[in-house]
C-alpha cells in the first residue's frame, strides 16, 4: 500500500510564482502522508502569448523550477513526478514539454518528452499549435521505482491508446497523465478517456491537472483524478480550484484486475482485409 497525491494548479506566466505554489502544495501532500506526488503539465509556466510577452525559459541544467523541486523532493524524502516543464533545447529553437521523475534523494530518475502535439481547433475561440513551439518526443518511457513501474505520458497523449498499451505491455502498473486540458475538451472527454485507459490496461491512472482561468486567458478543466485498475474513481479534484487529492493504492489490484479481464494477454495482432 502506498499513499499517492495529485497536485492541482492554476499556473500563470511567472515561473517564480508557480514554483511557490507548487512547492506549497507538494509540502501539503507530503504532510498528508503521500510518498509519491505528481504535479500537472506546465508546472513552471502557462503562457500562450507569442513574441515579447513570452517568458524567458532555460535549459534543463539552468532551470530554477527543476532545481528547486529536486531539492524539495530530497528534503521531504518523497518520489516526485514533475508533470512537465517547458525546457529550452540546445539543438533547436523549439522547446521540450518534458516530464521529470525525481527520487527521494533529489536525483532525476527518468525523463519523458511529450510525443503527441496539441495541434487542434476545439471551438473555444482559440487555435492551438503546440508543434510550433515544442519539439515532439519520440520515445515511450516506463520508469522503475521501488513501489511500482510508471508509464509516463502528458496531456494530449491521452487520446492515443496505442501509447498506453505499449506502456502496459512493458510492465507499467501506474499510468501518469499530467495535463492542462482545455475546459471545452475536458468537459466532453476527460473522464471518459482516463477511465478507458485505466480499464483497458488494468492500470492505476494518476492525472494531476491544471484548473480554472489562467493569467494568459486560457481556461482549463481541472478535475484531477486518481483511478483504480477496475475503473473506480478513488479521488477527484475540483473544477477550478488549486489543491491536492490523495488516495491509498494497493498495487496488487493491478494483478487482480488483469486476472479478471486478461486483455493484455488476449491481445492479438491482425490484418485488415481490404
Amino acid at each position: 500500500m502506498i499513499k499517492v497525491a495529485c497536485v492541482q494548479m492554476q499556473s500563470g506566466i511567472s515561473p517564480e510564482t508557480n514554483l511557490t505554489d507548487a512547492s506549497d502544495l507538494v509540502r501539503s501532500a507530503a504532510e498528508s502522508g503521500a510518498t509519491f506526488i505528481a504535479t500537472p503539465e506546465m508546472t513552471n509556466v502557462m503562457n500562450i502569448r507569442p513574441g515579447p510577452a513570452g517568458v524567458p525559459l532555460h535549459m534543463e541544467a539552468d532551470d530554477a523550477t527543476l532545481s528547486a523541486l529536486r531539492r524539495l523532493a530530497d528534503e521531504l524524502g518523497i518520489w516526485l513526478l514533475i508533470g512537465s516543464l517547458a525546457i529550452k533545447l540546445e539543438t533547436e529553437e523549439r522547446l521540450a514539454n518534458r516530464s521529470f521523475l525525481i527520487g527521494p534523494d533529489g536525483d532525476i530518475q527518468a525523463r519523458y518528452d511529450k510525443i503527441h502535439m496539441f495541434d487542434v481547433e476545439v471551438g473555444d475561440g482559440q487555435t492551438y499549435r503546440e508543434s510550433k513551439r515544442y519539439r515532439p518526443g519520440t520515445e515511450a518511457v516506463v520508469a522503475e521505482t521501488p513501489f511500482a513501474r510508471l508509464g509516463l505520458s502528458i496531456c494530449y497523449d491521452l487520446r492515443f491508446p496505442r501509447l498506453y498499451r505499449t506502456l502496459a505491455r512493458a510492465g507499467a502498473q501506474i499510468l501518469m497523465c499530467p495535463a492542462a486540458f482545455t475546459k471545452t475538451t475536458g468537459t466532453a472527454h476527460w473522464h471518459s478517456l482516463l477511465l478507458a485507459r485505466a480499464i483497458e490496461n488494468g492500470c492505476f491512472v494518476l492525472a494531476p491537472a491544471q484548473a480554472g482561468l489562467h493569467e494568459d486567458g486560457r481556461e482549463t478543466f481541472g478535475h484531477s483524478l486518481i483511478i483504480s485498475p477496475w475503473g473506480e474513481i478513488l479521488a477527484e479534484g475540483s473544477a477550478d480550484q488549486t489543491g491536492i487529492i490523495t488516495a491509498d493504492i494497493d498495487l496488487n489490484e493491478v494483478a487482480v484486475a488483469r486476472g479478471k479481464i486478461p486483455s493484455l494477454s488476449n491481445d492479438a495482432d491482425f490484418q485488415l482485409r481490404k
